[in-house]
């Protein structure tokens, strides 16, 4: 379970691979979406891991690693929501839309788990009691 760095994470894996499928799929969006479902949907699966790097950089205080997870949660659950518009205005198929929402979950299974138990994650700083 553990881990040197976020990119060894299972979690960030999940979530990198996710944000990957979106941005190759988003490009096939239509122009007019560009500044709202492509952006914001690219925006939001990214943020999902940048979350996640700053969660890991965070576990020397319980409750800044707590806020960074339930952000990364957030955000994933935001992706599912812009993978579910895409879905309805024929932009994905509904196959790569299911791909996508399950992917998602799992990411935000996981991220509930961190975020349920810190104790497994965090670190104590020299001297100091958690």
């Amino acid at each position: 379970m553990w881990a040197e760095s976020h990119f060894q994470l299972d979690v960030y894996k999940k979530a990198f691979d996710a944000a990957m499928a979106w941005f190759e799929a988003s490009k096939g969006f239509p122009k007019a979406e560009a500044y709202s479902l492509t952006d914001q949907g690219r925006r939001a699966t990214r943020s999902v891991c940048a979350n996640l790097a700053e969660a890991w950089r965070r576990r020397m205080y319980e409750g800044s690693f707590v806020a960074k997870i339930a952000d990364a949660e957030g955000e994933a659950a935001e992706s599912q929501t812009w993978v579910a518009f895409a879905v309805r205005c024929e932009y994905l198929d509904r196959a790569t839309g299911v791909a996508l929402h399950t992917a998602y979950e799992e990411v935000i299974r996981m991220l509930v788990a961190m975020r349920a138990h810190p104790e497994k994650w965090v670190i104590a700083a020299a001297g100091k009691k958690q």
